[in-house]
């Protein structure tokens, strides 16, 4: 059987990168691990392999396997004549950021929109109220601006949004070129009014 000695130097570092990065990201280091090591591998791997790759306990590893499946970034797989389980990552790295947003998206933007939606909906009784409410409809508005523009990106095709990505500070040039053109930015105009 294999354990932590048995994995490349390289795959050990990467593994335990993403066990510190875990908490950082809100899940645990050992959750973190476990993807990881999943990620990296060739083959799905069943959770005793896991356990003993990672020195981790079975439970450890139960648990951890059914957070990742809960983000939906692990994939269950079953072997002809095997009963135990099986799991891989996806292996289009695209998948997994895509998953991973619109988890991220569902678990923390979402309830955040309703409340403000909820707030926006209330009549303000003071001053002190109508400056909040002012304050949470900036904030709302620019959370479903970028939440539609999170959408229109989640439909292109892969290819479509790594060639957006990668223009990057051309778009913020040809942008600045239109203000010019145009007289100037809707900011500065309104900041002029």
């Amino acid at each position: 059987m294999a354990n932590s000695s048995d994995l490349p130097p390289l795959n050990r570092q990467f593994v335990a990168h993403f066990g510190e990065m875990g908490s950082k990201w809100g899940i645990n280091r050992t959750v973190g691990q476990i993807y990881a090591l999943i990620f990296l591998s060739e083959r799905a791997l069943n959770a005793d392999e896991i356990a003993e790759m990672l020195e981790f306990s079975r439970s450890n590893v139960s648990m951890g396997l059914k957070e990742l499946q809960a983000w939906r970034l692990v994939r269950l797989r079953h072997h002809p004549g095997d009963r135990r389980e099986y799991f891989e990552a996806p292996s289009d790295v695209w998948e997994i950021f895509r998953v991973l947003a619109e988890e991220r998206r569902r678990r923390e933007i979402e309830p955040t929109l309703s409340m403000l939606r909820n707030a926006l909906l209330e009549s303000p009784t003071s001053d002190a109220e109508r400056h909040a409410q002012e304050r949470m409809r900036e904030m709302h508005d620019l959370i479903d601006r970028l939440m539609k523009w999170f959408d229109d990106v989640q439909r292109l095709a892969p290819e479509t949004a790594m060639k957006l990505m990668g223009m990057g500070s051309t778009v913020t040039k040809v942008l600045t070129l239109k203000d010019r053109i145009s007289g100037g930015s809707a900011s500065k105009k309104k900041a002029a009014e």
